[in-house]
């Protein structure tokens, strides 16, 4: 008599964890022991992010004082010929023209570098709500600051301008700004200092405690 080609079954265990099918956790499901940190939702970071543009754009304000204020004059003289007037730069290899520039890039460079820093400070998460928010209130800020200070300066009327002060004498040219890219100046500076001091000092998201390995949860019976 042989003895049978098929093995014994195994014992049966009768544990409860003997039926437990151990499984992955599904797509998008946290995983066990996963550190999660909630954050303040897109509602509060899309009003964070206004309220940030508001107060940024605001300061543009005083960006355009500082510039009409430290801005250097582009000098006139007016000339009468017959019945018209002709107007022309006194100093024709003089640099104030570049200057007027000059002042509103480096005045704008400086907001951008001290509201990126205040953005961080004020919300150290960051987001990328708070970044745009942060952009657009500087471009808006410039451009409040190129306006208050057109309209602050001397008469865009240089021809009246001249009239009025007499054939010969010198006078202020509007305050213009020449190179247009200086508008981004202030966001570019912003956007760049806020991400890197979210980089260096911003909070940093925890170390798994075993690098590749999916935990597994017991199947539902």
């Amino acid at each position: 008599m042989t003895a049978p080609l098929n093995p014994p079954p195994p014992p049966h265990d009768h544990s409860a964890n003997a039926h437990q099918v151990w499984q992955a956790p599904p797509a998008g499901a946290p995983m066990a022991g996963a550190y999660e940190e909630d954050g303040p939702g897109m509602k509060t970071e899309a009003r964070e992010a206004a309220v940030l543009t508001v107060l940024v754009t605001v300061c543009g304000a005083l960006l355009g004082l500082l510039w009409w204020h430290l801005a250097p004059q582009v000098p006139l003289v007016g000339d009468r010929s017959g019945n018209s007037w002709v107007v022309y730069l006194k100093d024709t290899e003089g640099e104030q023209a570049v200057g007027v520039d000059g002042t509103f890039t480096l005045l704008a460079l400086a907001f951008g570098a001290v509201s990126g820093l205040a953005a961080f400070l004020w919300r150290r998460r960051g987001g990328v709500p708070l970044v745009v928010g942060l952009a657009l209130g500087g471009l808006l800020g410039s451009l409040l600051a190129w306006r208050l200070g057109v309209w602050l300066g001397p008469t865009s009327d240089v021809i009246a301008h001249a009239r009025a002060v007499g054939k010969g004498v010198t006078f202020p040219a509007p305050l213009r700004l020449g190179a247009k890219a200086a508008l981004l100046s202030w966001p570019f500076a912003a956007v760049l200092v806020h991400l890197g001091l979210t980089a260096l000092f911003g909070p940093r998201d925890p170390e798994p405690e075993h690098p590749g390995e999916v935990p597994l949860t017991p199947a539902p019976q």
